[in-house]
């Protein structure tokens, strides 16, 4: 049974969502809200709010949550390919191409990272435009530069 739950975090409020033991999407609060879906919180959806909110304070670096990705083959190989990038580091749309086998694929590379289910589960705000400048999010500019500062992929040591 799928379930959802909304917490409120210091960069707004979150909607969590887990089918059985696995998140499966997690949405900004400018997004809209869950249907048909029961709001009711479970120990998984507890427990990646715990982990957020640790992320979000600077207190964790890597999440232990169990999952669940449904999207194409695309979609998922671009990704699996996002989790890769370590804490603290970005990569450009065009360096995911070339990671996932496909070097031209950068615009494609984006639309998978626009529907990416579980944002900063699976790190999309690391994902930057070639020139090294930010670029789209589905929680906002403002929100990738907060969550890129966390990391210090911003300010990276001299």
């Amino acid at each position: 049974m799928k379930n959802c739950y909304y917490y409120d975090t210091k960069f707004g409020r979150l909607g969590i969502a887990a089918l059985d033991e696995a998140i499966t999407e997690i949405r900004f609060c400018n997004a809209p809200a869950f249907l048909n879906i029961e709001e009711r919180e479970t120990p998984v959806l507890r427990e990646a709010a715990k982990q957020l909110n640790e992320y979000f304070d600077g207190q964790r670096r890597d999440f232990s949550l169990p999952v669940t990705l449904e999207g194409t083959k695309f979609q998922r190989a671009v990704w699996h390919a996002l989790a890769t990038i370590p804490y603290g580091e970005t990569r450009s749309y065009q360096e995911l191409a070339a990671q996932i086998g496909n070097p031209k694929a950068c615009r494609a590379v984006g639309n998978a990272n626009n529907r990416n289910p579980i944002p900063i589960l699976i790190p999309c705000h690391r994902v930057i435009g070639a020139g090294g400048g930010l670029v789209g999010y589905a929680g906002g500019l403002e929100l990738k530069r907060d969550l890129l500062n966390i990391e210090n992929a911003l300010n990276p040591p001299v």
